[in-house]
């Protein structure tokens, strides 16, 4: 789950780290008021789950308080790579004498947190990535210990040459690393990390990614969610516990475990196809979760063909094959359907659809290169 850069800034902000003030505003008017109280120089901040807000003109800075009133007219409603901003965040412009990078992450790789340190830091950190990676300092950390001051302190040395600031920026990177555990996060980043001329030391941007397998025992946490920022499949599929990727292809895939899932994917690539997502409907299935899953797979208008691909262990062939006919009932499905269903109440699966005018075949490479040739001709 993605949270927005004001609420990542409240997170760091309980963990100690300096981060500045601000107010967040839905209206032109209420940017004003918060520029007025805050007095100086703002800057009105689009708020949206994306990076390269900046260049898409969602970053502004405002020398009056009718000026942010402005910006934030001209910034709410703005589309950013596909997102509407309905939020912007006000906060006081800083004299900003050096920008660095500091972020960690979860490395699957090292299965451990790796943190990433560049003095190169701002707005084109993935340019730095791509065209000098040696700017880019690693470092992987050993969960049985977590964060230890040393490395800290080794960190923030490849960011500044000054004791002070390498001081500041050593507290800040262990206050990082804090808050990203007390998140359960999977990503955390500053940038920039901002020096001031009088030799200050913050984090005046914050961005996070939390764990969704974290979010049940951290309810603070999970009330950020923005369902707003999140395609409605997404948040349909969460509720119907359904495990559910939306990806570029036109075969949409129904199946029941992930390891059979990502076998189908596999499959559909074989046969010449591309699946248009990874759905999963679990072990147990109810027929209502089919249903689901049939109203999420067919709300993507570029599916042209639709392949159930079920075997039953836990999973029914029978609750499958009733929430197949259920769906049919309810939703309008103008495109065909493939099924493959073998295992657990075969059968009775079997002869339900049989009666709804349906078929089924029991090879998975059948009904794979079937729905791929039904999707090529469409």
């Amino acid at each position: 789950m993605n949270i927005h850069e004001y609420q990542a800034k409240e997170v760091f902000r309980k963990a100690g780290i300096p981060v500045p003030p601000g107010g967040v505003a839905e209206t032109p008017e209420q940017a004003e008021a918060i520029a007025r109280e805050l007095g100086g120089r703002v800057v009105v901040k689009a708020q949206v789950h994306s990076g390269g807000r900046g260049k898409a003109g969602g970053v502004k800075l405002a020398s009056t308080p009718e000026e942010a009133k402005a910006h934030a007219s001209a910034i709410l409603g703005m589309d950013i790579k596909g997102l509407t901003v309905e939020k912007v965040l006000v906060t006081p412009a800083e004299e900003i004498a050096t920008e660095a990078y500091v972020g960690c992450l979860v490395d699957r790789a090292a299965q451990s947190v790796t943190f990433m340190v560049s003095s190169e830091g701002g707005v084109d950190i993935e340019e730095v990535a791509h065209t000098t990676p040696e700017a880019i300092k690693k470092l992987t950390i050993d969960p049985r210990y977590g964060l230890l001051p040393h490395e800290a302190y080794w960190l923030a040395s490849a960011l500044y040459d000054d004791p002070p600031l390498v001081k500041q920026t050593a507290r800040i990177i262990s206050q990082l690393y804090d808050a990203f555990v007390m998140a359960g996060a999977s990503m955390a980043e500053i940038n920039p990390l901002i020096t001031t001329p009088d030799g200050e030391v913050k984090a005046i941007d914050a961005k996070m990614s939390i764990d969704d397998s974290e979010l049940f025992r951290r309810p603070d946490i999970a009330a950020f969610r923005d369902l707003s920022a999140e395609p409605i499949s997404e948040t349909k599929a969460r509720e119907a516990d359904l495990s559910y990727v939306k990806l570029d292809g036109n075969v949409g895939c129904c199946v029941n475990g992930a390891g059979l899932a990502m076998a189908t994917m596999d499959l559909v690539k074989y046969y010449g196809g591309e699946p248009a997502n990874f759905l999963d409907i679990g072990g147990s299935s109810s027929p209502e979760k089919v249903v689901a899953a049939l109203e999420i797979i067919t709300s993507d208008p570029n599916v042209k063909v639709i392949l159930f691909n079920i075997f039953g262990g836990i999973t029914r062939c029978d609750d499958v094959a009733n929430g197949i006919v259920t769906a049919i009932k309810q939703i309008d499905i103008d495109v065909p359907i493939v099924i493959r269903l073998t295992g657990t109440n075969e059968d009775e699966g079997v002869r339900i659809l049989e009666e709804a005018g349906m078929k089924a075949a029991t090879s998975m490479d059948t009904v794979v290169e079937q729905a791929v040739a039904l999707a090529n001709q469409a």
